[in-house]
């Protein structure tokens, strides 16, 4: 397997469990994602983008790292350029940090869509912030976790999901139908060994890696 990390846009928390998640990877860095790397302690091998986000001062202390500059007005964001980059080396695995929050809600949704789609590709992808985890459900797999007890989560649905069963949490579900933008998924609580599965639908769970803390 060929684990590629894309340094993104948005906020991160630096953690044991990220630094884990990040280690051994291939980097690449997407426009201000870059940011990130001294605090992770990565060397990114390509940092792509228009650069519009990028200071003087971050580009000058990166200068060694081999860029790959487009247009400001172009169809694709930088963290998908980075992502296709990734693909293109032939990565298989992708942990996308910093992947919420930030200034770009919308990149932060895309993120997540992206997720789902590649997903779908056969690639597996973790989309982190240190503190925030999303991991896409594929459809007719059991999916598993080792969340603690108290971790909190919700199954973030991008269409109507049917067979949803979910165990191991404070609310189970039992192969149920959840309709588009109900909210029956949000907002649950790791009580034992989570595990969902999903028989039909696009759906990704986001769990909060402090909550069971009260951060």
């Amino acid at each position: 397997m060929s684990r590629f990390t894309i340094l993104l846009g948005g906020d991160i928390h630096r953690t044991p469990d990220l630094l884990a998640q990040v280690a051994g990877t291939r980097v690449i860095a997407a426009d201000s994602g870059m940011r990130h790397a001294a605090l992770l302690g990565l060397t990114p091998e390509l940092w792509v983008g228009d650069f519009d986000s990028v200071s003087d001062e971050l580009r000058k202390a990166n200068s060694h790292v081999r860029q790959e500059v487009f247009p400001r007005d172009k169809d694709r964001t930088d963290g998908e350029l980075a992502v296709e980059a990734a693909l293109r080396l032939g990565a298989t695995a992708i942990v996308a940090v910093g992947a919420f929050g930030g200034e770009r809600p919308d990149h932060a949704h895309l993120h997540l869509t992206q997720a789902v789609r590649l997903s779908e590709k056969g690639i597996e992808v973790l989309l982190t912030s240190g503190r925030h985890e999303g991991t896409p459900l594929i459809a007719g797999r059991r999916h598993a976790f080792d969340y603690p007890d108290g971790t909190l989560f919700s199954i973030l649905a991008f269409d109507a999901l049917s067979g949803l069963t979910v165990t191991g949490a404070k609310w189970p579900l039992d192969a149920v139908e959840v309709p588009f933008g109900a909210s029956l998924t949000i907002s649950n609580e790791v009580l034992g060994r989570l595990a969902i599965t999903l028989a039909r639908g696009r759906a990704l769970v986001l769990a909060d890696r402090f909550g069971d803390r009260g951060h």
